[in-house]
């Protein structure tokens, strides 16, 4: 097939489109910029320049393909409730523009948020009101009544491996800056975690093989204890490993403290038994000790 992507020069993009490409698909790539279009072209993918705010250019990349992954997102904490509307507002111009065909549409969402304090799995719905973000998935899935076959994969918080900038990079950064690894009150809340290639396999997998109406979850451990992350963290760096009381936790760790206080674990039980997804790579801790984190560069 000829797939369309989004987001095709991001962290989970640009492994995304190698494995679709050893799937034998041709894939097209969303490209704001020169350098997002030059990451697109070196992976093998024909680039398409556009962003999530042209929809003309969303709506064409959809028409001229066999189906669309929907990776973009703007990942601007300071404006969530706009980042989400923008989202929302892609996923309608991609399903209008597949409405009838049985072509696949993937979108990505998260399990963070998803359950608290117990195993979150594919069945549970998550509430709107814990980010506007999950109104996206809603309106995806509503497109498997229009003729779409949409799946909705919902990533781990942390999507790790070499040359990851999201949480657990920031954590070790917050780490680095205050010469300390830390965590909140006993570290025993959990995150679930998937490597970053075993997550683009998923993708692929659900390409060519999940039902109109799918959740799938990225992920490959159910949870990690967040204590365990810091301790590979202090390893790390050299620096001690301390508990951070709740009330001290958002001078600390700043916009990251409610995220890392969230114990979410999730399961993958019905991901794998629909698709034979078998995450193979490293888990978190052992990532965390391959030392790739804690490089910086000179």
């Amino acid at each position: 097939m000829r797939i369309f992507v989004t987001g095709a020069s991001g962290w989970i993009g640009s492994a995304v489109i190698p494995e679709l490409r050893d799937a034998g698909h041709q894939v097209v790539g969303l490209a704001r910029s020169d350098t997002a279009a030059a990451t697109v072209s070196a992976l093998g993918a024909e680039v398409l320049r556009g962003g999530l705010d042209d929809p003309d250019s969303l709506r064409a990349g959809a028409a001229g393909s066999d189906g669309v992954v929907h990776l973009a997102y703007v990942h601007d904490f300071s404006r969530i409730a706009q980042a989400a509307q923008t989202d929302l507002q892609a996923i309608e111009a991609l399903g209008a523009a597949l409405e009838g065909s049985g072509r696949p549409l993937l979108i990505a969402s998260g399990t963070l948020g998803l359950t608290v304090g117990r195993v979150g799995t594919e069945r549970d719905s998550a509430d709107p009101g814990v980010h506007p973000r999950i109104a996206s998935a809603h309106a995806a899935l509503a497109y498997a009544e229009q003729g779409v076959r949409t799946s909705v994969v919902r990533f781990a918080p942390t999507v790790h491996g070499a040359g990851d900038h999201g949480f657990v990079a920031t954590l070790v950064a917050i780490a680095r800056e205050h010469g300390v690894s830390g965590y909140i009150g006993d570290g025993e809340n959990r995150w679930p975690a998937v490597h970053r290639l075993d997550a683009a396999h998923l993708v692929s997998l659900a390409v060519d093989g999940a039902p109109a109406g799918s959740v799938l979850h990225a992920v490959a451990e159910e949870g990690v204890p967040i204590r365990a992350v810091a301790e590979a963290i202090g390893r790390g760096l050299g620096v001690p490993v301390v508990s951070v009381p709740a009330e001290r936790a958002g001078d600390h760790f700043g916009w990251l403290a409610p995220f890392l206080a969230a114990d979410c674990p999730a399961s993958n039980h019905l991901t794998s038994e629909l698709l034979s997804w078998k995450p193979t790579r490293q888990g978190l801790v052992e990532d965390l000790d391959q030392g790739h984190y804690f490089q910086t560069s000179s």
